[in-house]
């Protein structure tokens, strides 16, 4: 039997065995009674997989089982590290986000949820485009807005408005402290600190993302309906199943959202992808195209899990002291810069 012969035949015996293996796979996705995957449900997003592939693994797309595990058991020991050494206790000022050695600031280490296992897959990074797992250069002119506000905030803290700022500012992360939307709602999803959920509703001609965080709701029609070119924080969405694959495509976003620290802005496009592929996982895939601010667009994909617990209350409240004592914090720290600039 020639080389060519054999190869045939070794391939047609592996499609026979493998054919079975993934007919039975798909048949365990559940369907609607109208036929299509059921992706209803709680999803939980949490991961500790970085956005970027890090320098030090430019080359490497994928953990080994061994790599991913030592990962997840740092993780494990960190978290058991912090949760059992002495209290310290804040001082006013402080970083809300940052403490000590690495440690969160006014928040107990108790209270996140960021998760302690990667994606599934094992990739290095979110993201799967480009190959090398990097968010793509910015433009231009995206880079130098980048730098002015970055020279403008410069030794502000994270969730501190920009000197001056109060209705179109509150700092980088201004529309989740003004409960506009959650930090890791987006849209696009990604992986926070907690509250890392999305509960789907589906019907045959609309599907709802409800998600932990803010309890930010996204109704997307599926019946083709025309957009009425409305702008909203997050923006106006539309869906149609290709195959087993819900595609949403949303546009007219109002500005900013709270995806990637308000980078994007109006123009932005956003394909997100889900895929149901097994009894407990949906891969959710998001493709950012934002042409004001990344030289081209890119693509991170997350498999969420089956979480068999309800959504839980989370309670954000814009009038509350928080916003007040910020925005009297700021006032009082520019009058006190303004006050010894006048000494000198």
């Amino acid at each position: 039997m020639s080389h060519r012969s054999l190869a045939a035949v070794l391939t047609a015996l592996a499609v026979a065995v493998l054919a079975p293996a993934v007919a039975a796979a798909q048949s365990e996705v559940p369907r609607t009674a109208w036929g299509a995957p059921d992706i209803g449900g709680v999803w939980d997003f949490r991961s500790i997989t970085p956005m970027e592939r890090p320098d030090d693994l430019s080359d490497k797309a994928f953990l080994t089982e061994e790599e991913a595990a030592r990962l997840e058991q740092e993780t494990a020991d960190r978290n058991a590290e912090l949760l059992n050494r002495e209290r310290r206790d804040t001082t006013a000022g402080g970083s809300v986000d940052r403490g000590e050695n690495g440690a969160p600031g006014f928040y107990n280490n108790f209270w996140l949820d960021r998760g302690e296992t990667t994606v599934g897959t094992r990739r290095t990074s979110l993201i799967v485009d480009p190959p090398n797992g990097k968010i793509p250069a910015m433009t231009t002119a995206a880079a130098a807005r980048a730098a002015a506000l970055a020279a403008e905030r410069e030794g502000v803290l994270t969730h501190a408005p920009t000197p001056g700022g109060w209705v179109e500012d509150l700092g980088s992360n201004g529309l989740q402290l003004r409960c506009i939307t959650g930090f890791n709602a987006g849209p696009p999803m990604t992986p926070g600190g907690y509250n890392n959920n999305v509960q789907i509703f589906q019907t045959e001609h609309s599907v709802a993302l409800l998600n932990e965080m803010n309890h930010n709701v996204r109704v997307v029609p599926l019946d083709g309906r025309d957009r009425p070119g409305i702008r909203q924080w997050t923006g106006e969405s539309r869906g149609h199943w290709d195959g087993d694959t819900l595609v949403v495509e949303t546009v007219d976003f109002h500005r900013e959202t709270s995806f990637s620290q308000g980078r994007t802005d109006r123009h932005l496009t956003l394909t997100e992808r889900f895929t149901r592929v097994s009894q407990d996982t949906l891969m959710y895939e998001a493709t950012i195209d934002d042409p004001t601010v990344w030289t081209t667009q890119w693509t991170y994909e997350i498999p969420m899990q089956f979480n068999d617990q309800p959504l839980y209350e989370y309670a954000c409240h814009e009038g509350n002291y928080g916003l007040y004592n910020i925005l009297a914090g700021a006032r009082a720290e520019e009058a006190a810069a303004a006050a010894e600039q006048a000494s000198k």
